[in-house]
């Protein structure tokens, strides 16, 4: 391998449906052959192993990977995401002061990256979730209008599953929008 840095790593690919996966780890080699900053060497990818009492699929490749300095082993890293890695040569590294205080700047650049979007995406997800139980407080009172139904037939006209709304529903009881006698919900 003409790399300087020769390394030894696990990707894993979790999810579902199994075609999916294997499509994706597929997905991921076929990427590190392309990518110029890598030469991709030995690999091996695992059959599919279905996960006990869940729905979802494993998949894993074992590989080498060449990278010409630490950089592009970092850049590497996060845009792979192993699960493992292992440097197999170089056995020992002379690194500069300034290419390491250029290394880390480099890597504090990316998890700044990382975690501005980890917030973006908190905050999104906080107003999906707000304006989802406005829809939802706003789809049982249409429903509930004039009539009383069980968390069943709300479930069923509603589509969402049927433990998930009795603990909404259950919110909008303590918040008095609603109320429940023998097993049905009414407006109050």
């Amino acid at each position: 391998m003409g790399k300087k840095i020769l390394l030894r790593c696990l990707l894993e690919v979790v999810g579902k449906p199994k075609e999916h996966i294997e499509q994706a780890i597929s997905g991921y080699i076929d990427g590190l052959r392309k990518d110029e900053r890598y030469e991709l060497g030995k690999y091996k990818i695992s059959e599919a192993i279905k996960q006990e009492e869940e729905e979802y699929w494993s998949i894993f490749a074992d590989l080498e990977v060449g990278a010409d300095n630490l950089e592009e082993l970092t850049a590497f890293c996060l845009e792979y995401m192993p699960s493992q890695i292992e440097i197999i040569y170089p056995k020992e590294m002379n690194i500069n002061e300034a290419d390491l205080s250029a290394f880390f700047n480099d890597l504090q650049s990316k998890l700044h990256n990382v975690d501005m979007v980890a917030k973006q995406t908190k905050l999104e997800n906080k107003y999906l979730k707000e304006n989802n139980g406005v829809l939802l407080k706003n789809y049982v009172s249409v429903l509930l209008q004039g009539r009383k139904l069980t968390s069943e037939q709300l479930s069923h006209l509603m589509g969402v599953k049927q433990d998930a709304l009795e603990d909404f529903l259950d919110y909008l009881i303590d918040e008095g929008k609603i109320d429940l006698n023998e097993g049905k919900y009414f407006l109050k």
